[in-house]
């Protein structure tokens, strides 16, 4: 949404609805369309390349589903070392038999999540857990990648870097401690965000 364009590799499935009376598809047409695609794609672009596969196999209903890795460059909270971390997301586009169009995205975001429990019955430290937090949203309006992340993030009791220095390890370690979180308290807190957000039509979190 910032106009800046990101190189990954994206595995697609690409499905269609046919007519009753129709026996099949033209498996050969799907990667024409997709050897006619140049240039990058945004959300946009996918439902226009979901409208051109209706119209070129006939047909009346459609998904196509991309998953790629995102990969951030993401600065340590006091050294300020830079390193990529990578996120599993997934576009789906969706046309229906009545023509309504969907579009869901989904991010897998790792983090930190401290045990509010074993902090209670410890006399110093706690147990620390690599939690997953899934989004998986149905946005009416174009919504980042790194937003549906920073939602997830902010949501944990830290967040996960990919390098870290010994001043960084101190600071996740007592961010974590001074945010004690269950998963569901992070379900509860992420879905309050979503909530918030006009461009999000309904959605799915899982915390694990």
């Amino acid at each position: 949404s910032d106009g800046n364009t990101l190189p990954t590799i994206a595995s697609l499935t690409m499905t269609v609805g046919l007519p009753a009376d129709t026996k099949g598809t033209h498996m050969s047409r799907f990667i024409e369309l997709l050897e006619a695609q140049d240039g990058p794609v945004d959300q946009q672009g996918v439902k226009r390349l979901l409208s051109k596969m209706l119209d070129r196999l006939d047909a009346i209903s459609g998904t196509i589903e991309l998953r790629f890795p995102y990969l951030v460059n993401k600065t340590a909270p006091v050294s300020g070392v830079k390193s990529l971390l990578d996120y599993e997301v997934c576009w789906r586009a969706t046309i229906s038999d009545d023509n309504q169009f969907a579009f869901c995205m989904q991010v897998n975001v790792p983090a930190t999540s401290l045990c509010p429990c074993s902090k209670e019955i410890s006399a110093y430290g706690a147990d620390n857990q690599r939690s997953h937090i899934v989004i998986a949203a149905e946005v009416v309006e174009e919504v980042g990648i790194e937003e549906l992340i920073a939602m997830a993030e902010k949501s944990a009791s830290c967040e996960v870097y990919g390098l870290l220095k010994r001043a960084d390890e101190k600071y996740v370690t007592e961010r974590a401690f001074d945010n004690p979180k269950f998963v569901e308290d992070i379900v509860r807190d992420v879905a309050l965000a979503l909530n918030d957000d006009p461009r999000v039509h309904k959605y799915v979190i899982e915390v694990e």
